[in-house]
């Protein structure tokens, strides 16, 4: 977690996300270990390196590190979006519940 250069910058820039279910709904267990896995491979995909990603039944901790030209809001949007659509297609019946 030390200092990271590029050309004409030094930075330590890290971002600890917290974010919940709609309404908190405690649905996270049952689908841990496919949330946890689609977290992994979305940001492999994207190149942001996980120091720490905690999931509790009803919200989500996620801390790591990121280059400064990459917003916080780029970010969540990113890993959000795209973890979000693999859940809806790999547990739609589980989740269509708590619409």
């Amino acid at each position: 977690m030390g200092e990271k250069r590029s050309n004409h910058t030094v930075y330590n820039v890290n971002y600890h996300f917290v974010w919940c279910p709609k309404y908190r709904h405690a649905i996270l267990e049952p689908i841990e270990d496919s949330l946890k896995a689609s977290f992994r491979d979305v940001c492999d995909e994207y190149g942001y390196e996980i120091l720490s990603l905690h999931i509790s039944p009803d919200h989500v901790h996620l801390f790591l590190p990121a280059h400064p030209k990459h917003a916080p809001s780029e970010i969540v949007r990113t890993v959000k979006s795209i973890t979000a659509q693999e859940m809806w297609e790999q547990h739609e019946p589980f989740l269509e519940e708590y619409l």
